[in-house]
């Protein structure tokens, strides 16, 4: 009879969690803060109208975190976001007022110079190989400049309502309510469970139909319960209020495209090759220059959508915005578990991050707790953040 004892059911599922400690460990960290805020403010940040507005008000630092991932995952950085985001924010409002311009047409052009901007910084860092943090420093003095420049150093109105509703605006049914909730957020709640119920079970017959291993079925049950709770909780939020915001699909609609590209694209894995090896990347043949380039071009074009939806919000162009939103931005995507040598980051991780330090500050403001206190705060998260991706990568052995 042998010896050897057939581990038990309780075992596998343990050695199964450890091994994606570091991919569900920052959810379960955000859920923590959120509960940890709920008994510290008497459930105030629960409130649907509270909850609502943690999307609003971080949604522009949302979408700089996901092209600053990027450009983290190959290896670089960049310290422009903020003042250029102030820039195009301005530019946006003066083709706005003076040319006549509706809103889709302004943002289209907004973005359209964002891309121009990016390609022009990473013309420097990728072909004359100025490192990314002398030209982003430079980029953050020169748009920080201009927007005083064409500001004139003071806010600048928007002429009417036209940007509101992005930043602001909700979507909803008028008079399509169930039970009291918006009917809409409830139907869209519902269409999210079953879309990632199919994606979920497509993906596992997928690997088995390609020879993969997999896991048991019952984990992929875990996994639609448990994602699917989270997705009711949100909606369910939304649907207490005023029905899902604007804002929320335009950043909904980025994650999507930008989780696809990165991991069903050759772009995406080059971008991981590059940022993991730049060495070994060009010796497979990758053009890493022109990755590295395509990056700052991405980031660019965000920086154009991120400053309209900022400007939406304030509803004009201020020649203070985007202060420190390069900070929160690059802060959501190590604390979502990018890697500072490159290599390592995920656009989910990014986001999470990112509403990880929403929701301290939300629950902070809640508490009156002071600004000097929240900077303390942001930097001890920032600092644990780091340190425990270091110590998950040393005990996964990719250290």
């Amino acid at each position: 009879m042998s010896d050897i004892q057939t581990p038990s059911k309780f075992h596998n599922f343990l050695n199964i969690a450890k091994a994606n400690m570091r991919n569900f460990s920052m959810f379960l960290i955000l859920g923590l803060i959120m509960i940890g805020f709920a008994i510290l403010t008497d459930g105030v940040n629960f409130h649907p109208r509270n909850f609502t507005y943690i999307f609003i008000q971080n949604s522009y630092i949302l979408i700089l975190a996901i092209g600053m991932v990027l450009v983290i995952i190959v290896g670089d950085i960049d310290l422009s976001v903020g003042s250029l985001v102030a820039f195009l924010g301005a530019i946006s409002v003066i083709i706005y007022n003076q040319l006549g311009l509706g809103f889709f047409e302004t943002l289209i052009v907004t973005i359209l110079i964002g891309l121009a901007i990016g390609a022009f910084m990473g013309y420097w860092i990728a072909y004359v190989q100025i490192p990314a943090f002398i030209v982003t420093l430079a980029g953050m003095f020169l748009f920080r400049g201009l927007t005083y420049i064409i500001t004139n150093v003071t806010p600048v109105a928007l002429i009417d309502d036209g940007f509101k509703q992005i930043a602001s605006g909700s979507l909803e049914i008028k008079g399509f309510r169930i039970a009291g909730l918006d009917g809409l957020s409830l139907l869209v709640m519902i269409l999210a469970i079953l879309l990632l119920s199919f994606m979920t079970f497509r993906q596992r017959n997928r690997k088995i139909r390609n020879g993969f291993s997999v896991l048991p079925f019952r984990y992929s049950v875990y996994k639609i319960v448990s994602l699917s709770a989270l997705i009711i909780f949100v909606f369910s939020r939304f649907a207490a209020y005023r029905g899902i915001p604007t804002v929320s699909l335009v950043l909904f609609v980025v994650t999507v495209l930008f989780v696809f590209i990165t991991n069903n694209t050759v772009i995406g894995r080059y971008i991981y090759a590059v940022g993991g090896n730049m060495k070994s990347a060009k010796l497979s043949g990758i053009n890493a220059e022109k990755v590295m380039f395509i990056t700052h071009v991405i980031m660019g074009v965000l920086c154009g959508l991120s400053g309209v939806v900022f400007t939406a919000y304030m509803n004009s162009a201020l020649p203070q915005a985007g202060d420190k939103f390069e900070l929160d931005a690059i802060a959501s995507c190590y604390i979502g578990g990018a890697a500072a040598s490159g290599g390592i980051g995920t656009i989910i991780g990014a986001i999470t991050g990112g509403l990880v330090m929403g929701v301290i500050n939300n629950g902070m403001s809640l508490m009156n707790i002071g600004a000097d206190w929240q900077y303390v705060v942001k930097a001890a998260i920032l600092l644990f953040a780091v340190f425990y991706d270091i110590w998950s990568r040393k005990k996964s052995g990719l250290g």
